[in-house]
């Protein structure tokens, strides 16, 4: 079995949580992290690196020690020295460190004086007060542990949609090469694209039974076979997620898409529409006694039923059932929609790559403008500006924008919140800017009026544009901050500061939930990668996800509009952006206009884009653009 780049970093990345936890010299430790670093915003496969010889060592940050260790890696899928840390250190203490509140210091105290090893014996431990008494532990620490514990449960079992989104295209594609299969499609939470899925479930149509579970059961992700049948198979992958086969005719493909898709709260009142119609509904079909109304397609059974086609995203009975029937379902935000990224660092702050290869990868994208947005001085691990690295950024900005003509570069800062809601920027230096967004990184646990306090006198300042990853939660680790979104949604929507759906898979912050109560409170938002490689800016359908759980259309986007409108919004908000070259601001207000229907398979036109390159992407990664997922 290939290791992908981002299974070698993982490796890498424990490795490292091993060799700390083995008191290890700090330089070989900061060797692997660094490493796994590289490798996780590396562009080239390792697979066709490794055979080449020197080719590894060129990279920077790998040596020949770590070069040998990932040609181990693709080789054979392990290395003797990871072999030997395991035997030590166990995966289920490694994942004790991902804990917020505990790293590989604490980690190790807690087994050397309780014996605690894996998360179920550390709650039993911090249940019982015995954390406290520690050195360097207290009651506050135990709290957090416990409530850290408590988020890691909520997605116990489930992995990300973006860990399990290369897998799942492997299989799909691996279940399309099979001789006869016609139809293949990713059902379930994944397929509504929610941001953590638990399983996966595969539909094909076509081929013949024998030949789709041999290639199903002996894919080489396969490490357990569960269940093998004629009509549907389990099986374990090497990751641990469970995928689930079933092989339906195409007469009845429709249906089973539509029922193994869900919800379940969704397919129950689609069935009680049924059965007021004198109709039944299940994986089978749509029929009125032994009569088959519909079940080829899902827009035959709810065409049948009087609805609209509605999206995946939307199937959640929150009241998409009831738009369906009146024709006024919206027509979802898609990937092309978005004319630009306005969350971006380079390697001036904590990026990868630098500012001209950002740029550059954002124009090969199609995008008509972008936003550099380096970190402020109050995060100095991660390289903040501060006052004066502002001013010398404006001449860097100058020269790329020089550099790489026909996109429209903002010099842009995320600057901190402060404790006490004061900018981590002194005025003289964010009037300088072009795009100022704002963000939480500090303190917050704050109780939920002080944090929201500190968020509003933040807002209130005119240089703001908009507020980068609201809750600044992190997915299994970290809850956000507890803010009072009536207030915020609201300010904000009265102040024109925008609000980011952040694409990173680990924040979709906002989540679709906040997403959506931002939208009735009037909120502008923004979908940002937060890129800190080039690579990362294909993250951005994570965040376009989000928004289209939450219902959001292009007019709900600051940055589905064109170079001109973009730049007037943010007028509004003090901003004085310097004037764009006439050739950019004319491109912009000219561009091919969108007029799609709200159908699903509809290619619109782009918009913000000077290139066929940025259609081409759309359509491999937006949902709406390619039927058979991902």
């Amino acid at each position: 079995m290939a290791l992908s780049n981002a299974d070698i970093a993982r490796v890498f990345s424990r490795m490292a949580v091993m060799l700390e936890l083995d008191q290890a010299n700090p330089f070989r430790v900061r060797a692997y992290r660094e490493g796994a670093r590289v490798i996780e915003t590396l562009v080239e496969p390792l697979t066709a690196l490794a055979p080449v010889e020197g080719e590894l060592e060129k990279l920077k940050g790998i040596g020949k020690d770590l070069a040998q260790k990932i040609r181990d890696l693709v080789a054979s899928g392990t290395t003797r020295t990871y072999d030997e840390l395991l035997k030590k250190y166990p995966l289920e203490m490694i994942e004790l460190t991902e804990l917020q509140g505990l790293g590989p210091k604490r980690v190790r105290q807690l087994r050397d004086e309780l014996g605690i090893g894996d998360r179920a014996s550390l709650e039993a431990a911090a249940r019982e007060g015995k954390l406290r008494d520690l050195p360097g532990f207290g009651e506050k620490l135990e709290a957090k542990v416990l409530q850290s514990l408590s988020v890691a449960a909520e997605v116990s079992g489930r992995v990300l949609l973006a860990g399990a989104w290369p897998l799942a295209t492997e299989i799909a594609d691996a279940m399309r090469r099979v001789p006869g299969v016609r139809r293949v499609e990713l059902a379930g939470s994944f397929r509504r694209r929610r941001e953590t899925v638990g399983d996966l479930d595969v539909l094909v149509a076509g081929g013949r039974s024998a030949g789709v579970m041999d290639a199903f059961t002996k894919h080489a992700r396969v490490i357990e076979v569960l269940g093998r049948g004629e009509t549907k198979s389990s099986v374990r992958l090497a990751s641990g997620l469970q995928v689930d086969l079933r092989h339906v005719p195409e007469a009845s493909f429709g249906a089973a898409l539509l029922y193994f898709t869900g919800s379940k709260a969704h397919n129950i009142e689609l069935r009680k529409i049924a059965i007021e119609n004198g109709m039944s509904l299940n994986e089978y079909g749509l029929t009125r006694g032994e009569r088959t109304v519909a079940s080829r397609t899902e827009e035959d059974i709810y065409r049948a039923l009087s609805l609209d086609w509605i999206p995946p995203e939307l199937r959640e009975a929150q009241g998409e059932i009831e738009l369906a029937r009146e024709g006024r379902l919206p027509r979802l935000i898609e990937e092309s929609d978005l004319c630009g990224d306005l969350h971006m660092h380079t390697d001036r702050s904590d990026g990868r790559h630098s500012l001209e290869q950002m740029v550059r990868a954002a124009k090969e994208r199609g995008y008509a403008y972008c936003a550099i947005t380096e970190h402020s001085k109050s995060l100095g691990m991660a390289g903040g500006f501060n006052e004066e690295r502002v001013l010398r950024s404006v001449d860097e900005i100058a020269a790329v924008r020089r550099k790489v003509p026909g996109i429209e570069v903002l010099h842009g800062l995320e600057v901190d919140i402060l404790a006490d809601g004061t900018l981590d920027l002194e005025d003289d230096a964010l009037k300088r800017l072009d795009w100022v967004i704002v963000s939480l990184h500090s303190r917050l646990d704050q109780p939920g009026p002080e944090v929201t306090k500190r968020v509003l006198r933040a807002l209130e300042h005119p240089s703001v544009c908009a507020m980068a990853h609201p809750t600044g939660r992190l997915i299994g680790s970290r809850n956000g901050a507890a803010l009072d979104f009536e207030a915020v949604f609201s300010r904000a929507a009265e102040l024109g500061v925008a609000m980011e759906i952040n694409s990173q898979p680990d924040r979709t912050d906002l989540s679709d939930v906040n997403a959506r109560f931002a939208l009735e409170k009037g909120v502008t938002l923004v979908i940002d990668t937060d890129a800190h490689a080039m690579n990362h800016l294909e993250l951005i359908r994570f965040g376009v996800f989000a928004a289209r759980r939450a219902g959001v259309t292009k007019k709900n986007v600051l940055n589905a509009r064109p170079l001109a409108k973009l730049k007037d919004a943010v007028r509004h908000r003090g901003a004085s952006l310097a004037p764009s070259e006439p050739r950019l601001a004319k491109r912009a207000k000219t561009a091919p206009r969108d007029t799609a229907p709200a159908r699903r398979g509809a290619v619109p036109a782009p918009r913000c884009t000077a290139t066929a390159r940025r259609g081409a992407a759309a359509r491999r990664g937006t949902p709406a653009r390619r039927r058979r997922a991902p």
